[in-house]
């Protein structure tokens, strides 16, 4: 069932929890998001794929998620602790397939 209201839910670096509700259609990717929502989010490249700070772990829903790109997969294998699970939430972009998506931020 698609729904006008994608939610996502959110643990923090603290380990707080808090589920985000994003309406459908803004054109935003999931750094945007968090970082409207006030998540410590560096983003340093803009989103460009070229830094790696926006990374999240994806807890719950990584079949939802569109494929990585190279650029992508490129960067994330420049960090030491990146896993299978690990993806950069600036090429993430908001769809309502991702309704229930759960994250973690670092």
């Amino acid at each position: 069932m698609m729904t006008d209201i994608i939610h996502i839910t959110v643990e923090d670096q603290s380990g707080g929890i808090r589920q985000l509700e994003i309406p459908d259609g803004i054109n935003l990717s999931l750094m945007e998001v968090l970082k409207a929502s006030d998540y410590d989010i560096l983003a340093t490249c803009g989103g460009m794929a070229l830094c790696a700070t926006c990374r999240i772990q994806v807890v719950e829903g990584m079949d939802a998620l569109e494929p990585q790109s190279d650029a992508e997969l490129d960067m994330l294998d420049t960090l030491p602790d990146a896993d299978d699970q690990s993806r950069l939430a600036c090429q993430i972009r908001l769809d309502p397939a991702l309704d229930g998506l759960k994250i973690r931020v670092f």
